[in-house]
């Protein structure tokens, strides 16, 4: 259609201006956070919605190396030590540091629970070393006859009392969630405010108009869409999140919406870019009629403007940078969207929910492998690991740790117990052999057992599942490894016996 001078008149340079500066982007070029600067445009940071894991004993040898992965993967992390002062040593100054013990229940008090989705577990009963231990432990994964390690702490108080402590302190806070407020516009934080902005046809020589209020009780997305210029759309976005939203184990996005009849698109992003492919679902509204609409995440179609991308990237819902809203006169592939009628629109938006998760582990907690082998009928303690040898001499040790594991497992918290073999300094980087049934013996890296505790946050496969992992001396870990370990995993109810 030609464009005649009275609609080019109707194109507003200043309002694509406003676009590209509250966005902090170009369309079709990228970020360009100047624009803001120029035009006195604030940065507010996103919502963080991302999920606040608790790493319990954050200043020991996995602890300590867990936290920095937790960070990196865009968790919050809260840790809870016994010492801050030497916590901050060893972990930096910019980590969320509780003091408390879990020997001691009055310390764990319902602030430091505050939010926290997640625990991960890493404390353990203080083994003082003796002459002929090195800092590898190599004397003692070796089993030196010399080596006689003395138990500084006692077992029953710190492995058993102190985990049936963690777990009642904890347990209100870790209840299985059957979904998720991403945005509540029944009451609105000032994050919530400074998320959302226009994004219409005018970035593409449109005259299209529109905007997002908040009312007090919900959010009012409306205005004018005009097929003018060749446009035909109007939304509304949100800004990037840094870092981004994690939804994995999450079925789905719930909206409470009334509309206007008309037909409206929601999208995902979980790339950074601006003008990336899309996860878009289309849904019908009701004329003046609040409903609810549910928006699986396995029916997201990837498109790349309007138009759908064959064999595209599955969704990846740990990754989530964005979400719009959307009312264009396209649905996709250029067929017409059939509830398009240019003018005047309207949607109230109540919240924006994540619905039906997936079960994923909410307690993690690192054990050792062994714990069920002291006392088992017909067991040859000469080829067994120090640990198992050294078991009376280290008060029960071994036992207290199981009956520790008994309390999670029975707490009804979503959980994973890892069984590490003999952990060593070494550096990390192999593959982990897994195992039911506390009958391998070897070593691992503490480095890899950190990755381990991390990446079964987000493992469903993991979850209520008790294992022993040792490492792989021929090989590098993989992403085809981790797949193979978790998707070999049963179970507790389906593995037995756990003890004996």
């Amino acid at each position: 259609m030609a464009v005649t001078d009275n609609q080019t008149s109707k194109w507003k340079a200043s309002r694509l201006f406003q676009t590209l500066a509250y966005f902090g982007v170009v369309p079709f070029i990228g970020s360009v956070k100047w624009l803001q600067k120029l035009f006195g445009e604030k940065t507010p940071k996103a919502t963080n919605t991302s999920e606040v894991v608790l790493v319990v004993g954050a200043n020991g040898g996995i602890g300590k190396r867990v936290v920095p992965r937790l960070l990196k993967r865009g968790y919050q992390v809260r840790s809870l030590v016994r010492d801050a002062k030497k916590a901050q040593k060893v972990l930096g100054k910019n980590v969320e540091i509780v003091t408390a013990d879990i020997t001691k229940p009055e310390t764990l008090t319902p602030e430091i629970f505050k939010d926290v989705s997640k625990i991960i577990c890493c404390t353990g009963t203080r083994v003082q070393p003796v002459e002929g231990d090195t800092p590898n432990r190599d004397k003692y994964n070796q089993g030196v006859k010399f080596f006689m390690p003395q138990v500084v702490e006692d077992p029953q108080l710190v492995e058993y009392e102190g985990m049936k402590n963690l777990v009642a302190a904890a347990k209100p806070q870790l209840q299985p969630s059957k979904q998720k407020i991403l945005f509540d516009f029944t009451n609105p934080t000032q994050d919530v405010k400074e998320t959302w902005g226009a994004l219409d046809d005018v970035v593409m020589g449109g005259v299209s108009e529109s905007s997002i209020r908040l009312t007090g009780s919900s959010a009012l997305f409306s205005g004018n869409v005009s097929t003018e210029n060749s446009g035909g759309f109007v939304s509304v976005r949100t800004r990037n999140f840094d870092p981004p939203m994690n939804l994995l184990g999450y079925a789905g996005i719930e909206l409470r919406v009334k509309g206007d009849g008309k037909r409206y698109k929601f999208f995902l992003r979980c790339e950074d870019k601006w003008d990336g492919v899309g996860y878009s679902y289309s849904f019908d509204t009701v004329y003046n009629i609040w409903t609810t609409i549910r928006i699986p995440f396995k029916d997201l179609t990837p498109v790349f403007r309007a138009r759908v991308v064959e064999n595209g990237q599955p969704f990846n819902p740990s990754q989530i940078y964005s979400y719009q809203l959307m009312l264009s006169k396209f649905e996709y592939n250029r067929e017409l969207n059939p509830k398009f009628a240019p003018g005047f629109f309207q949607l109230e938006i109540e919240s924006i929910k994540a619905y039906g998760s997936d079960e994923l582990p909410k307690f993690v907690l690192v054990s050792s492998a062994g714990v069920t082998r002291p006392g088992r009928p017909g067991l040859n303690l000469d080829e067994q690991p120090p640990a198992v040898k050294l078991n009376d001499q280290l008060k029960g040790l071994l036992n207290w740790k199981l009956k520790g594991e008994e309390v999670v497992r029975s707490s009804g918290i979503p959980y994973t117990v890892i069984r590490p073999c003999g952990m060593t300094e070494q550096p990390g980087g192999q593959a982990l052999i897994f195992d039911q049934g506390d009958n391998i013996k070897g070593i691992v890296s503490r480095d890899d057992i950190a990755d381990l505790c991390v990446k079964v946050l987000e493992e469903n496969k993991a979850c209520n599942t008790t294992f022993e992992a040792k490492g792989d001396k021929e090989n590098q870990a993989t992403a085809e490894n981790w797949e193979k370990l978790f998707n070999s995993l049963e179970t507790d109810n389906k593995k037995l016996p756990l003890t004996v």
